[in-house]
């Protein structure tokens, strides 16, 4: 079971970006999902999360400008960002929380999606 995910890149301040998190694998179902981030020199912080029965958490930093969404049939997550400001610029990582087909609940992390930010 792995998470890939993508859809960082440069953009403008002001502009948006749609980061996706997909899950492949042995996968009977997605518990929860989270988006994180790691600016150059900073320690890893909170995003966003969305639980399997749609509630969300976002952080002070995002609430208004960020979205988490997931596409269950295609075990994808989703963090629309729009209004993106110089410090967005950071590394994403998302997680989830997994249950196995094999009935084992697991936490796996993506690889990391950067994000830059232009002023």
């Amino acid at each position: 079971v792995q998470l890939q995910a993508y859809g960082g890149g440069l953009v403008k301040a002001g502009g948006s970006l749609r980061l996706s998190c997909a899950a492949s694998g042995s996968i009977a179902s997605i518990n929860f999902m989270g988006w994180y981030r790691q600016a150059p020199g900073k320690a890893r912080e909170l995003v966003a999360t969305l639980t399997r029965q749609s509630s969300t958490n976002y952080a002070d930093y995002v609430k208004g400008r960020f979205t988490i969404s997931r596409d269950n049939a295609k075990n994808t997550g989703y963090l629309q960002m729009n209004s993106l400001k110089p410090e967005d610029t950071a590394v994403y990582y998302c997680n989830a929380q997994v249950r196995t087909t094999q009935a084992v609940s697991i936490v796996i992390w993506g690889q990391g999606t950067e994000v830059t930010v232009s002023s």
